[in-house]
């Protein structure tokens, strides 16, 4: 099955080099270009992608609101946004997974990366760059009182495996590594999760996971203790 990618970037020789680069691989196409938000919000309800590209900083409208629109229309709960952005850092990770975001990506990804967090998302995955670290984006998601009341009712309804498995995919497991140390197959592992995702009404993995520290159900890591800055 062919991958249909929506481009959104202010950069037309940018959106350009990504274009020929999808073009180029055997299951992805390019199906249209956004030079900001409001354009690719648009373009989303015209054109229905599996996975739009999404720049954070653009003009009219930035990346994470149009990703924010575009996640909570029912129209396009099939549309999956990877954010690829040079502002890798912890607030734009966490606001970009709040608004509904699959995928972050730095811009300083090689090709073959960029195609692989592509397929990952457009096959309902969550993928995270490196340097986007699970202790980083837990210390913004995992507020006090952030889980809705009727997140929390439907939390109820997990059976004890899905929790299991949600718990998991939330500490970063891939569906191979859940199963391994659940002693299942990797194929009922994605059933499980599948089925949590349906019952917390959530639209894929990244969500699931975003879920599951703002309730509390995973605990978020302690920030390291470094005294020197990030690289």
């Amino acid at each position: 099955m062919t991958i249909r990618v929506l481009l959104a970037d202010d950069q037309a020789l940018l959106r350009g080099t990504f274009s020929m680069l999808f073009d180029a691989t055997d299951d992805m196409e390019t199906v249209a270009e956004a030079s900001n938000g409001r354009e690719a919000v648009e373009l989303a309800a015209a054109k229905r992608p599996d996975v739009v590209l999404m720049d954070i900083r653009m003009p009219e409208m930035d990346g994470i609101e149009a990703t924010r629109l575009i996640s909570e229309c029912e129209d396009l709960a099939g549309v999956r946004v990877l954010i690829l952005t040079t502002f890798e850092d912890d607030e734009h990770v966490a606001e970009a997974l709040r608004a509904g975001a699959s995928g972050f990506l730095g811009k300083g990804a090689r090709p073959e990366e960029l195609l692989d967090a592509v397929r990952t998302v457009a096959d309902g995955g969550a993928l995270l760059s490196p340097s986007a670290t699970r202790a980083l984006i837990t210390q913004f998601l995992a507020q006090p009182d952030s889980c809705p009341a009727a997140v929390h009712e439907r939390l109820e309804c997990l059976t004890p495996r899905e929790r299991d498995v949600t718990t998991l995919a939330a500490l970063g497991l891939t569906n191979d590594e859940i199963a391994h140390r659940l002693f299942v197959s990797p194929l009922t592992t994605k059933t499980h999760i599948n089925r949590a995702m349906t019952k917390l009404a959530v639209r894929d993995r990244a969500q699931l996971v975003v879920i599951a520290y703002q309730c509390g159900l995973v605990s978020p890591a302690p920030k390291p203790n470094h005294s020197h800055g990030r690289a």
